[in-house]
């Protein structure tokens, strides 16, 4: 076998390995928020196409009051519970404020890293076998 292939097959099995140590990594990391109650002062929805698939993507943007301060509202997955005027529980960390605490924990670094390899394992997956059949079909 090529010294390439067998290179490439030992990183992508390595970005494997340090996806899944960093997925528990990043599933146990302890977050610094407070619960508060923040006020609702805009919601709404807004749909993106992509003009390549044609797929359409809901974002929603929820805008909130909180100590006289307003935060766009982050990791929000839908517009029921937004209504303009209502209270809602919000998660503050870092001067921004979530709509949970998955949120927060999706920004840590230890997060950012897992997905990180996981795409490079992704990646990795289709390039690797793909290379290996150019190199079986040059011999």
């Amino acid at each position: 076998m090529n010294k390439k292939v067998i290179i490439l097959w030992v990183v992508t099995i390595l970005c494997l390995v340090m996806t899944i140590v960093f997925w528990f990594l990043s599933r146990n990391v302890e977050v610094d928020y407070e619960e508060v109650k923040a006020v609702v002062t805009d919601a709404s929805s807004r749909v993106v196409t992509n003009t390549k698939t044609k797929s359409k993507t809901t974002f929603y943007d929820v805008t909130v009051t909180y100590n006289d301060k307003e935060y766009d509202l982050k990791n929000v997955h839908g517009l029921s519970g937004y209504t303009k005027g209502r209270s809602v529980t919000a998660y503050l960390s870092n001067d921004k404020l979530y709509a949970n605490v998955e949120g927060i924990k999706s920004t840590t670094p230890l997060s950012i890293t897992y997905f990180v390899f996981l795409f490079a394992t992704f990646a990795l997956f289709i390039y690797t076998p793909t290379y290996m059949s150019k190199v079986k079909k040059a011999k």
